[in-house]
């Protein structure tokens, strides 16, 4: 396959993935079908919105009718095949960890190759990975993992894009470059949510415990 097919069948596994982790956040909300299919839809697509919108062009969701059925396939999926929530969470962060990886990856190409700068490119790929969780749970109104402290939910998104970027400017990048870095994105969320990595809050312990003594008084 050429470089743009396979592009095309990245995203629509970055696609497919993420609706799985809208459709299983659907399961547990008590969602209907119908709230599954459109919590997926809106998790797989929403990203790849944003970065179109961005860049001037006709979104590609609306554009390939294709896109339309990764979202379809998994709430189909999750109806038939994963009526047990007990591990829906961890099943859910696996599904979108895989999203993510392939999103980043996908996102900052395509912009790429509408002559965006590396930098640019970098953020709408990293903009591409969240933008579709970031909306899910918003929607389904749980605290976005995005804001989450214990979820290195951008972090990995940053690293992969970056990547990305870095090896196209550098005239490197490849499908297969482009596999490898996504199994680094994935294998980086993964590891961090198992060792439960954090970030540094927005001001240090110091700083917050200066600007609370006047609240104390």
């Amino acid at each position: 396959m050429d470089a743009r097919t396979w592009s095309l069948v990245f995203d629509l596994l970055g696609v497919f993935f993420f609706a799985v982790s809208g459709s299983l956040l659907a399961v547990q909300k008590n969602f209907d079908i119908v709230g599954s299919l459109l919590l997926g839809s809106l998790t797989g697509l929403g990203g790849g919105v944003i970065r179109d919108l961005v860049l001037g062009r006709f979104p590609n969701s609306f554009a390939e009718p294709v896109y339309l059925a990764p979202p379809v396939l998994a709430a189909a999926v999750v109806y038939f095949l994963m009526p047990a929530v007990q591990k829906a969470r961890r099943t859910l962060l696996t599904f979108d960890a895989a999203g993510l990886a392939l999103f980043c990856i996908t996102g900052t190409v395509t912009a790429l190759n509408y002559r965006v700068n590396p930098v640019s490119a970098a953020l709408l790929g990293t903009v591409t990975a969240i933008g579709g969780g970031l909306m899910r749970d918003t929607v389904a109104n749980v605290r976005p993992g995005l804001f989450d402290r214990h979820d290195l939910y951008a972090i990995p998104a940053m690293v992969g894009a970056g990547a990305v970027a870095g090896l196209w400017a550098l005239g490197l990048y490849s499908t297969a470059a482009g596999m490898v870095v996504a199994v680094v994105v994935f294998g980086f969320r993964i590891l961090a949510l198992r060792l439960r990595w954090r970030v540094p809050l927005a001001a240090s312990s110091r700083h917050r415990s200066a600007g609370e003594a006047p609240a104390r008084e």
